[in-house]
């Protein structure tokens, strides 16, 4: 397979989906707990690079579910840092 034609930012979402499964995979397995803002940074920045290989591949449902993982994503970091500075 010719990877070489390949957008850079399709390459980006591809490495963005990748993250978001690490990262679910990780918390699943007892070694990324939910509450550890690792695991919603995570997710936030695998949700930003598939939302940017959108411009390259327009998908409107994908723009949907990926806005509310960043929402979500920001939600949990910020419940996170504020369980830390407590």
């Amino acid at each position: 397979m010719d990877f070489t034609g390949l957008h850079p930012l399709i390459v980006a979402g591809t490495i963005g989906s990748g993250l978001i499964i690490a990262a679910y995979f990780l918390n699943q397995h007892g070694r990324l707990a939910s509450s550890d803002w690792r695991f919603p940074t995570t997710n936030l920045a695998g949700a930003v690079l598939i939302l940017a290989s959108l411009y390259a591949e327009w998908n409107f449902p994908t723009l949907v579910i990926e806005s509310f993982w960043v929402a979500i994503s920001l939600y949990g970091l910020w419940q996170s840092l504020g369980r830390r500075r407590a």
